[in-house]
């Protein structure tokens, strides 16, 4: 009797772990909300400006994505700096969540930033601004067509 009692607790246990990660996994895979069209402090670019400030000497672009992602082709002159985020995919997102470093970026609070990730439903990139601009950066550039755009429009992507 103790050992079908047993057995019936590891089954409705197993049961509820596979429950429990199905909807974990269901939560991650759900599309992501598209970032926000504008940018409290900084400015929303296009892929022309892209394309003209990776054209640009003295302009710091930044790749938010993983390092793997950056590997596999970035914007020409863009630096790996990637963000890590646990926050939600809202426009108040809660920065204590995430890992960023925000001492890799310059000194140079007017230095002209920009940075990127996938494309619009690229939060890494819109965060990595916003906090930019909460630490005091005044030049701050948020790609966010991102490298699926600037695929799109056959522009040449660095290895």
């Amino acid at each position: 009797m103790k050992k079908n009692l047993l057995q019936g607790v590891a089954y409705f246990a197993s049961l509820f772990l596979l429950f429990g990660v199905m909807s974990a996994r269901a939560q991650t895979d759900a599309p992501k909300p598209p970032t926000p069209a504008t940018l409290a402090g900084g400015k929303v670019i296009d892929t022309t400006t892209a394309k003209q400030l990776t054209d640009t000497k003295g302009v710091l672009i930044y790749d938010m994505r993983s390092p793997v992602n950056y590997g596999r082709g970035h914007l020409p002159g863009a630096k790996s700096l990637p963000y890590r985020e646990n926050s939600e995919f809202k426009a108040d997102f809660d920065a204590s969540k995430d890992q960023f470093d925000l001492k890799a970026l310059p000194v140079d609070k007017g230095a002209r930033l920009v940075f990127y990730s996938d494309g619009p439903t690229g939060w890494k990139s819109y965060k990595a601004a916003v906090l930019a601009i909460k630490a005091g950066h005044t030049n701050v550039h948020y790609y966010r067509a991102g490298t699926d755009e600037w695929v799109k429009a056959n522009m040449p992507l660095a290895k």
